[in-house]
């Protein structure tokens, strides 16, 4: 009985939190109208792989409250993009990405192995993207309009998928994946958080 409470819990904290995830991160934007520091490759890789996972997912009838966040999370992304393209000044590029995105999502599903090899490779996707936004971070020693608050709610989403999991499919693929993302998210969380103090210390000695 406790468990299934806490099973309740986790994908509906879970759930929430994802409806407002990306909305931190697409309010520092719209109010700085700066994509600064905020990866486009590492927004795209994380696109690909959470299509890939909601896709595999589905495909394998897997219970809709261990995935339900993912359709929310991707439309979020999408939104995150356009800004990241309108403020670069190349969205006209968005048709192109968009077709590609919905030609690969389709392609998935054409043979079961093709799915599969997805998922086995969607760990080092979403793993990639991560060090995508490190990249970006380490590269201009600045965490520009990064926002700490959605990787942060993006770290606790990770933890709370692996307690659902566990105690759901127990998919080890989809467990090595959630504990990767966690630790992952957790290091762009400090170094958000690092630069962004560095750069406060800085303003009070100026």
């Amino acid at each position: 009985m406790e468990s299934d409470l806490l099973l309740h819990i986790a994908n509906f904290s879970t759930l929430f939190m994802c409806m407002v995830l990306k909305f931190p991160q697409i309010f520092v934007l719209m109010r700085a109208k700066s994509s600064t520091g905020v990866s486009l490759n590492s927004l795209l890789l994380e696109l690909i792989g959470f299509i890939v996972f909601v896709t595999y997912q589905m495909y394998y009838d897997y219970p809709p409250p261990t995935y339900l966040e993912y359709p929310i999370l991707i439309a979020q992304d999408v939104i995150l993009l356009l800004l990241i393209l309108h403020y670069n000044g190349s969205l006209r590029q968005s048709l192109i990405y968009a077709l590609l995105l919905v030609g690969g999502w389709r392609l998935l599903t054409v043979e079961r192995w093709i799915i599969d090899l997805a998922m086995s490779l969607c760990t080092f996707i979403s793993a990639a993207s991560k060090f995508a936004q490190l990249q970006c971070m380490w590269r201009s020693k600045d965490a520009g309009q990064v926002s700490a608050l959605s990787w942060a709610m993006a770290t606790y989403t990770c933890m709370a998928r692996i307690y659902t999991t566990t105690v759901t499919t127990g998919d080890v693929q989809v467990l090595v994946r959630f504990v990767a993302m966690t630790l992952l998210n957790l290091w762009v969380l400090l170094t958000v958080i690092y630069y962004q103090q560095r750069r406060s210390s800085s303003k009070k000695a100026d």
